[in-house]
């Protein structure tokens, strides 16, 4: 085999393993993704407190179809439930607003300070248990 057909072959096979590598390294963890889907789930199930919006209130089924579309949307920029919250949870990308949830009795605080608390409570189900 001459020299320059093995560094092709060497150069081809470099290139094929590191886009390998790349393409693992950017997929989510299956626990990053329940971390996030435990996020959206408990602010699609809040009762009597309002998700705030550039100014508008949004129900938690309302708000968790959003947060769902800029999950999506922005899938390439999200690895983790940190990331989730800093790029989908905090603030509208078009006005740059705080979003904001309003509880029942008129508090309201900032969403990645509601999101922050759920996560650092956040425990994973150990399906082995039973």
């Amino acid at each position: 085999m001459s020299l320059a057909r093995c560094s092709k072959t060497t150069i081809g096979g470099l290139l094929l393993l590191l886009t390998l590598f790349l393409g693992t390294a950017s997929a989510i963890s299956d626990l990053e993704s329940r971390r996030i889907d435990y996020l959206i789930a408990a602010v699609e199930q809040l009762r009597g407190a309002k998700f705030v919006r550039n100014g508008k209130e949004y129900d938690g089924k309302q708000a968790a179809e959003h947060l769902r579309l800029k999950r999506k949307n922005t899938e390439s920029r999200v690895q983790s439930a940190e990331d989730f919250i800093r790029v989908c949870a905090t603030k509208s990308y078009l006005s740059g607003k705080p979003y904001l949830i309003r509880f029942s009795d008129g508090r309201q605080v900032p969403s990645s300070e509601f999101f922050q608390k759920l996560l650092s409570e956040y425990r994973p189900v150990d399906s082995n248990r039973r």
